[in-house]
């Protein structure tokens, strides 16, 4: 009877691997398939517009003399508004700081003349989220540690200290970065996506801001199989188009990170997320990009090592 069900076992593997592999084959064909509803063209397709860069480092001798990483635009009634890292690229001891920027049409930038607008610690690669008022900050400090700052007018912000995340049964992630943290906020709750060492997305979600807890303690977006992201990925931003949401990414093909491209990826829930086929979607090591609707359609801005925009391919 065991060489029986040894034989049994032996005859029946070959078969469930030929199963798996032809549903992992046919999951792919459905989301090649569905690609132009589920990516369609205006928020997936962009060309550089004229006249870029439209914003740079300020000359030598400056505090911001090199701008770093993702900043952050976001469009309200009276304008653009911008945040970026600015810090003094010729200088021993490099600090990144908060600087800010105005633009009536999103392309001429006026720096801010009190800037940089926030130097008590470090800041970088941060996103920008209104709510009731008041204006979020997500950033990282040093270390690559997430941390949240406040405003009510753009320009004066508070620290209220690092991101406190928890794994699933409550107890604490483990010691290391936790960066580049993008949040979503819908029905009362905030969604928080995070990278560790770029090695993986993670999303942990909060009803106060004050503890977040892992969805999860795997990655929801995962680096590969594919090329293009199989050594770093980070989120830029979520949106949502027609009861889908989308998140833009950067990632890397490269072990020494030294050439970024721009990717998407498509959830009805924001926990799992399928990545757009044609990935990525921008590439010349275009780097923190992410889209901004202007009132018409979506612009797309990427932020390192200088602003460039692009409209939406004709």
């Amino acid at each position: 009877m065991k060489n029986f069900i040894i034989s049994l076992i032996l005859f029946a593997v070959p078969f469930l691997f030929f199963s798996c592999s032809e549903k992992s084959k046919e999951s792919n064909k459905t989301v090649a398939e569905e690609a132009p509803q589920l990516f369609p063209d205006e928020i997936t397709k962009f060309s550089p517009a004229e006249g870029n860069p439209i914003f740079t480092a300020a000359n030598e001798g400056n505090w911001d003399s090199g701008i770093r990483e993702r900043g952050f635009i976001m469009k309200e009634e009276d304008g653009y508004h911008m945040w970026y890292t600015g810090f003094d690229k010729f200088g021993e001891d490099r600090f990144l700081n908060l600087g800010y920027a105005f633009s009536e049409d999103g392309i001429a930038w006026t720096r801010y003349e009190g800037n940089p607008v926030f130097s008590e610690s470090w800041v970088e690669d941060m996103m920008v989220w209104k709510e009731d008022g008041v204006y979020y900050m997500f950033a990282e400090g040093r270390g690559d540690i997430a941390k949240m700052l406040t405003s009510t007018d753009r320009i004066h912000w508070e620290n209220q200290g690092d991101l406190n995340i928890k794994k699933v049964d409550g107890s604490p992630i483990s010691e290391g970065p936790y960066g580049t943290p993008t949040v979503w906020v819908e029905d009362g709750i905030w969604y928080l996506f995070y990278e560790r060492g770029d090695l993986g997305i993670w999303l942990a979600t909060s009803k106060d801001r004050k503890v977040w807890t892992n969805v999860q303690d795997d990655p929801i977006i995962t680096m590969g199989p594919e090329a293009y992201d199989i050594y770093g990925v980070a989120v830029n931003k979520i949106i949502k188009y027609q009861d889908h949401y989308y998140a833009y990414y950067h990632a890397t093909s490269l072990e020494d990170w030294s050439d970024w491209t721009m990717n998407m990826a498509v959830s009805k829930d924001l926990k799992t997320w399928t990545k757009y086929p044609e990935n990525p979607i921008m590439g010349d090591n275009k780097s923190s990009g992410f889209p901004v609707y202007d009132g018409e359609q979506f612009r797309f801005y990427t932020m390192h090592p200088e602003v460039a925009l692009h409209y939406p391919a004709k």
